[in-house]
């Protein structure tokens, strides 16, 4: 009965989010209720929602922080002369250009903003990509690598969403898939690398003229504090340090890193309150989002239905694939990610994949790290709102878009598994 309950549960939710009649968050509180009620529970899932949002408190806290780090630091101008020097340094030379745009794409995917990535990366690239005649699709391409590696960060949304739903520490997610990011991204490059010989051959090097008058930033006129670059790019990788070293809890590290970039860069209390509240619309539904996942999984696991959906599942899969269960999730990744949305897959199906791993041996964190390795293939999902951002901004449709850059996403993909199976982030055998 439990097990019915979880998966009507489950599936009553995909529906509500994939057909958007109501919003996730909607979804993730009044779902696991109305269900609970159903189960016979009552005024008892007070206790179970209030326990999952205890126990999400520190990942909500990390994210708020990180993020708005990060917007500061963008607002500060921290990266550009970065981004500048790429632009400049791409010129007229289509390799030089391919090679810029993944720098740019990689180094901009910090803030955790996709949007914002998309809006600097093509709104500095494309003039240059259209002028030399170049394929703007593997602009497209490069920024969507970059963008997706670099968003498994503890402040990126799948990774948060992931640690969140699972109730597991989002450094124990990250730390063992530093290893396969930094393949991805050095894949990246190798792949700038590859478009670039070939639009150097097909088009040869044009001299050519960059206007680097203008702010490539979108933002509000005088935040930049140009003289305060070293000290900032000293805090962020002190900041970075501490963070992928283990020095501070990553809540603590990303308070504290806000704190003093706040005070470096606007001393004024109104400025800084100007500066917080120019990106509250970037933290709120963060929040919003990871405290409403707290209902959800509380309840869920509460009212025991998502042991006993486990216990079913089990049922269901052969013994001889129990040890291989994690490549198994893996590989599910990338199809999982690209017919659902995050929440349906994140809060919907991973849950129930990590209970029924567990009885193979399969640790929760370890499933949360298989999960997220399809992200690449999710970037060209239809049901994403960037990829019609990138789309529009380009001036392509979404099926040329997705025709060309799928291929190169499934290589980036299979890079991925196999790194973690080869590094251990995700075990290929559990004995």
């Amino acid at each position: 009965m439990l097990a019915t309950l979880g998966f009507a549960m489950i599936a009553t939710f995909m529906v509500l989010i994939m057909t958007r009649t109501i919003s996730a968050i909607a979804a993730l509180i009044l779902v696991p209720i109305v269900f609970g009620l159903l189960a016979g529970h009552g005024a008892d899932m007070t206790g179970m929602a209030l326990e999952g949002i205890i126990a999400l408190a520190p990942t909500a806290a990390a994210l708020v922080f990180a993020v708005l780090y990060f917007c500061i630091m963008m607002d500060a101008g921290l990266f550009d002369p970065l981004v500048r020097s790429a632009v400049k340094f791409a010129h007229g030379d289509p390799l030089r250009v391919s090679l810029a745009t993944a720098a740019v794409a990689t180094l901009v995917s910090l803030d955790g903003d996709g949007a914002t990535t998309a809006i600097i990366t093509i709104g500095a690239f494309l003039p240059i990509y259209r002028r030399l005649g170049m394929n703007p699709l593997m602009l497209a391409v490069l920024l969507g690598s970059a963008n997706s590696t670099i968003n498994l960060t503890p402040w990126g949304g799948p990774t948060a969403r992931v640690a969140s739903a699972l109730n597991v520490d989002i450094m124990d997610v990250f730390l063992p898939l530093l290893p396969t990011m930094i393949a991805a991204i050095i894949g990246v490059f190798v792949l700038a690398l590859v478009f670039g010989l070939w639009e150097r051959k097909r088009l040869g090097i044009v001299q050519l003229e960059t206007d680097l008058s203008q702010s490539l930033f979108d933002r509000e006129p005088g935040v930049e504090r140009p003289k305060l670059f070293w000290v900032n790019l000293a805090l962020t990788l002190a900041l970075l340090g501490c963070v992928v070293g283990q020095v501070l809890p990553l809540p603590i590290a990303f308070m504290i890193g806000l704190t003093l970039a706040c005070i470096i860069n606007y001393p004024k209390l109104s400025d800084q309150r100007e500066r917080v509240a120019a990106h509250a619309s970037n933290v709120v539904p963060i929040v919003l989002l990871i405290f409403s996942a707290g209902v959800f999984t509380g309840i869920l696991e509460g009212t025991g239905m998502i042991a006993a959906m486990g216990e079913t599942l089990l049922a269901l899969v052969p013994a001889e694939y129990g040890p291989h269960f994690g490549p198994i999730i893996a590989l599910a990744s990338a199809p999982f990610t690209f017919v659902l949305s995050n929440e349906a897959y994140y809060f919907g199906i991973v849950p129930v994949l990590a209970e029924t791993a567990q009885h193979f041996g399969v640790e929760p964190v370890e499933v949360a790290r298989a999960s997220l390795l399809g992200v690449n293939v999710h970037a060209l999902s239809p049901l994403v709102a960037p990829i019609y951002l990138v789309a529009t901004l380009l001036k392509v449709e979404v099926g040329d878009l997705q025709r060309f850059g799928l291929p190169f996403a499934i290589l980036f993909f299979l890079l991925m598994v196999a790194v973690s199976l080869a590094t251990g982030a995700v075990p290929f055998v559990v004995h």
